[in-house]
């Protein structure tokens, strides 16, 4: 809803900043589009005749390579397809003519740079380079690649002439590489092939050979290097198909020449373009700053809280991303302080919103002097506020502030003519060097603060990965209890309550108990806030009710009180959902009592009254539970006229402190007389508590003194039991103790 009221303001200022916008970018379109047009001509056009140049070059080389190669075969072919020389390889065996022959012609030749003769198992019968004998052997040319070309012609993989090519490394070099079968014309030999003999010559590609290469060709700068896959170089491959070098040459780029003679020309209407560009962006540009700075206060006015002059929860989101992005970087602790105000709603309902307003206000400015300068202060919505403080130190700086801030609780406010006391509950998340990101920082403390909420409030608490633990058990627990109340595995105990002057039965409260699958019984404390948070409680409600109507058939003497949560007066249906399960049980709807608190009476009014109304159309009584626990107004026992009011425990507690409990017990109990409404007491544990509720004018007692919550076994044996002679006892002993009793 934040982000469509924030779009909503923008949207103005972004349409006039798109249409100055639109108008510079209309008028340099133009003006630019004839100059853009023909430089990308020219571009294209250069680019063009460049790639043209490249492909030439490539396919020029590309022949050139296998001219070299084919211009070694050829030279093979002749010295070895030739009569003289199969008559001294096989007839003669004469060394002396292959050596003046073949070796010699090794020096300085344009053919062929080595001649090795081969027998037919491979070996060197003679090895010549440059003219010279090779010393040491001809391991250094008889490489793999040369002998592979070997193994093809000697074993018949050559084809029809006896002949194989390739380019070969030597320890001379880059070369090609040829071996031949010596042989007559004829191409016939009269001879075993273990008497073959087999001439290889290699001619180097030497940087001579090269320069010749670039010169005939015209391929300028043309050099012999490792293997590349530039585009303006051609990969030389061995028999094997490894890479083993690459010939490279200089683009001669005739675009490129081409373009630097129109240069000048292109300069001079590019700074003719830039001038008029420069002039609309002057026009232009204190419009788009007006424009920027109305967007900028927009966008501020957007993270701004109205009310408290704070940042909002939007300012809020930005600001943490911005500190631990910041923390990440600097390696910085970047901590959120989550605030909840507590007993602002009473405050808000007591005395109205212009008074809730006010106090938001006095807080927010009592928390910017306590935070300071270079914290981060926001309101994220309601009574909730947010503090964000980064740095090395920050956690330590966050626990000082956290107690300052529930120390300026710990003072009233004052608003005008009156004096209210609020209280805080702090949540603390740290992200240590920003490893925690703001939106998970924010659960994180939102889920601290909550816990400080259920520890007592008035107190800080720091995240502990535990609150995780406890809010996935507490998941489950919400999931078993829902798969419990629709199994009917909720059960239903009564809590007797007696007469204040015989102590006979008269009631009984019904109270819900779970037995958990898997874990055991749990403790109402536990599922009753569950189901009241989740939703459950309606059917909870109903639940409990369901169950002992249809028990209160097998007690026609007694009577029933049910607890009615304010999670259930909320549902508008409520009062049709008992209206139809007191038609189901067929039971007196006069013999029950619907036990309420007093929160919502005091949040919603006007709707627990209609609702009241509604319920005591259908015959049901209303009684207003614990009583002196709350808020306490006498004003709701006037305005709704409750049949019945309960006690809260903590008063009885109090009677064995003194006259002062005593008499402010008494003055309760007086006020419900005047009123007409009769008064029950709970929490009742001793004798003596009995009968001075008795005096103090209760009509109906309850509590442990008289037995604990029960089973319908049970309550129907403790009906059996005579209990006059028990409370004529118990007012003896309490007349004999106190000289002539309590006064009343």
């Amino acid at each position: 809803m934040r982000l469509h009221h924030l779009d909503k303001r923008l949207r103005p200022l972004a349409t006039r900043r798109v249409a100055v916008a639109a108008l510079l970018v209309v008028f340099a379109t133009m003006a630019m589009m004839v100059a853009s047009i023909v430089m990308t001509a020219l571009d294209r056009v250069a680019s063009y005749a460049n790639h043209l140049d490249e492909e030439r070059s490539r396919e020029t080389l590309v022949g050139a390579i296998q001219t070299f190669e084919h211009q070694l075969g050829a030279t093979l072919l002749d010295y070895t397809a030739w009569d003289d020389a199969a008559d001294n390889a096989y007839v003669h065996k004469d060394m002396a003519w292959m050596i003046s022959n073949f070796g010699d012609m090794t020096f300085d030749s344009d053919l062929f740079d080595v001649a090795i003769v081969l027998d037919a198992a491979g070996n060197p019968m003679m090895a010549y380079s440059d003219g010279q004998p090779i010393q040491g052997g001809a391991e250094g040319y008889l490489t793999p690649a040369i002998m592979k070309l070997f193994d093809k012609v000697r074993f018949g993989q050559s084809g029809r002439v006896p002949q194989a090519l390739g380019f070969i490394r030597t320890q001379k070099g880059i070369g090609s590489a040829g071996v031949a079968l010596i042989r007559p014309k004829s191409g016939s030999i009269d001879r075993p092939t273990a008497d073959y003999v087999y001439l290889a010559f290699i001619r180097h590609l030497t940087p001579l050979t090269v320069e010749r290469i670039s010169e005939a060709y015209v391929l300028p700068g043309l050099v012999l290097m490792p293997p590349s896959s530039a585009k303006t170089a051609v990969t030389i491959s061995a028999p094997s198909g490894e890479k083993i070098a690459s010939l490279a040459w200089t683009p001669r780029a005739p675009g490129d020449q081409s373009r630097e003679q129109v240069a000048p020309l292109i300069k001079a209407a590019l700074v003719i373009v830039t001038i008029y560009a420069l002039l609309l962006v002057i026009i232009g540009n204190s419009e788009m700053r007006r424009v920027r700075a109305d967007e900028a206060n927009a966008v501020k006015l957007a993270q701004t809280d109205r009310l408290s002059g704070l940042l909002n929860r939007a300012g809020l989101t930005q600001l943490l991303e911005d500190r631990v992005r910041r923390g990440r970087d600097l390696n910085e602790d970047v901590v959120l302080l989550y605030l909840d105000l507590d007993g602002f709603k009473e405050v808000n309902d007591a005395y109205g919103h212009a008074t809730g307003d006010r106090l938001i206000r006095a807080v927010a400015a009592g928390l910017s002097v306590l935070v300071g300068e270079g914290a981060g202060l926001a309101r994220i919505g309601g009574d909730e506020f947010g503090i964000v403080l980064n740095g090395h130190e920050a956690k330590e700086r966050a626990f000082a502030l956290a107690s300052s801030i529930l120390a300026f609780f710990d003072e009233p406010i004052l608003l005008g003519e009156r004096t209210v006391v609020v209280g805080c509950s702090i949540g603390i998340c740290v992200s240590e060097g920003g490893r925690v990101e703001g939106g998970e920082l924010t659960r994180r403390a939102d889920m601290a603060m909550y816990s400080s909420k259920d520890g007592g409030r008035g107190r800080w608490t720091v995240y502990d990965p535990r609150m995780d633990e406890e809010r996935e058990s507490r998941n489950q627990m919400e999931i078993d209890l829902r798969e419990a109340i629709g199994r009917g595995e909720i059960d239903v105990v009564y809590q007797p309550v007696v007469d204040a002057k015989t102590f006979t039965l008269v009631s009984v409260e019904a109270l819900a108990r779970w037995t958990r699958r898997g874990h055991g019984p749990v403790s109402p404390d536990l599922f009753i806030p569950i189901a009241e948070t989740s939703g459950l409680i309606d059917q909870l409600g109903l639940c409990v009710l369901r169950q002992a109507l249809r028990q209160l058939r097998d007690w026609p003497d007694l009577k029933l009180s049910v607890n009615v949560s304010p999670g259930q007066f909320r549902d508008p249906a409520f009062v049709d959902h008992v209206a139809t399960t007191f038609e189901e049980a067929q039971i007196e709807p006069g013999r029950v009592v619907l036990e309420m608190t007093e929160t919502y009476f005091i949040q919603s009014p006007d709707r627990a009254r209609l609702a009241m109304e509604r319920l005591r159309s259908l015959g049901l009584r209303i009684a207003l539970d614990d009583f002196g626990a709350g808020f306490s107004s006498v004003g709701y026992l006037r305005q709704f006229g409750f049949d019945r009011m309960k006690i809260d425990r903590s008063l009885v507690q109090s009677l064995d402190r003194g006259h002062r409990a005593v008499e402010m017990l008494q003055a309760t109990v007086a006020l419900a007389r005047s009123l007409g409404i009769p008064v029950t007491a709970e929490g009742v544990e001793t004798e003596q508590q009995a009968v001075i509720l008795r005096i103090a004018g209760c009509d109906q007692l309850q509590g442990y003194l008289f037995g604990r919550p029960q089973s319908p076994e049970q309550i129907a044996a403790f009906m059996l039991r005579p209990m006059e002679l028990r409370a004529k006892a118990a007012e003896l002993a309490f007349a004999a103790n106190h000289d002539g009793g309590l006064q009343v």
